[in-house]
C-alpha cells in the first residue's frame, strides 16, 4: 500500500466543502452538479446525498458520508426531553435520499422546491460539511441585507476565539 492510499483518507476526512455554484434547474427540478464541488468530495460520497429543509429559507444538501456523522451524533440525543424528540422530529422532517443520475444532475423533489421558493436559478453554497441550496434571488437578498452588519458579526462570532495557531 502507497503514501497516498493511506494519506488520502485522512485528508478527505479533513477537507471542508466550500464554494459558491450557479446552477440552473430544468422543468423538472434538476440541476447539474458541479464538477468542481464533486472533486472536493469523499470518493465514497460522490453520488449519494441526503436533501433536508435548511435552518432558512434553503434546502440543506448533505454528503450521504456526512449526513451518517451527523446521525450518529444524534443518535445520542436523550428522547426523553421533549424538546430534544421535537428538534429530532422538526430537524429530520422531509428529509430524502437523493442521488446523481447518469448525466450528474440532482433532482429537486417538487414539495420540497414549493418548501423554500426555488425556481429556474439557485445557487449552491458549499461549507463544511454540508452544501445549501437557494433560490438565487432570495439568496442575494439574504447576503446584501446583512453586509452591512458583517464586522459587527464578524466581531460578535469571532472576537472571543483564541487563535491557537502559535
Amino acid at each position: 500500500m502507497g503514501f497516498f492510499s493511506l494519506i488520502l483518507p485522512i485528508i478527505y476526512a479533513m477537507a471542508s466543502l466550500v464554494g459558491e455554484y450557479e446552477v440552473k434547474l430544468d422543468e423538472k427540478g434538476r440541476f447539474l452538479f458541479p464538477s468542481s464541488l464533486r472533486k472536493q468530495l469523499s470518493p465514497d460520497a460522490q453520488e449519494q446525498f441526503m436533501l433536508n429543509k435548511g435552518f432558512e429559507e434553503c434546502l440543506t444538501l448533505y454528503p450521504q458520508n456526512e449526513w451518517d456523522k451527523l446521525s450518529k451524533k444524534l443518535s445520542k440525543m436523550n428522547l426523553f426531553k421533549p424538546k430534544n424528540r421535537m428538534f429530532y422530529r422538526l430537524f429530520h422532517q422531509g428529509a430524502k435520499n437523493v442521488s446523481l443520475d447518469n448525466a450528474g444532475r440532482i433532482l429537486i423533489p417538487t414539495g420540497h422546491m414549493d418548501r423554500v421558493g426555488l425556481k429556474k436559478e439557485a445557487m449552491l453554497i458549499a461549507y463544511n460539511d454540508r452544501i445549501e441550496v437557494w433560490d438565487k434571488n432570495k439568496y442575494f437578498n439574504l447576503i446584501e441585507s446583512n453586509m452591512t452588519n458583517f464586522a459587527d458579526l464578524a466581531e460578535e462570532v469571532m472576537g472571543e476565539m483564541e487563535n491557537n495557531d502559535e
